[in-house]
């Protein structure tokens, strides 16, 4: 059975707030994205997101669906 989880991924406020909008990182977001692969997680997909940050600012955020073989979850279907 396979298990997925939704993470999402955005710098720090602070580069927005100083920048005016803020870049991912390259370097970051793969240690982020070998982080879960470490674990075992596979990316399937992911969007690029610009979200707003108080009024003024905005910054880049990606949403990333993970997948993973796992034999031990029990279905549950709400």
């Amino acid at each position: 059975m396979k298990e997925y989880k939704v993470i999402i991924y955005q710098e720090s406020a602070l580069s927005s707030l100083l920048l005016g909008t803020a870049n991912a990182d390259p370097l970051k977001f793969s240690t982020f994205l070998n982080r879960y692969a470490a674990q075992g997680w596979r990316v399937v997909t992911m969007e690029k997101d610009i979200r707003r940050l108080y009024l003024f600012w905005r910054r880049e955020a990606y949403l990333v669906i993970l997948e993973r073989e796992h034999d031990n979850i029990k279905p549950n279907f709400f």
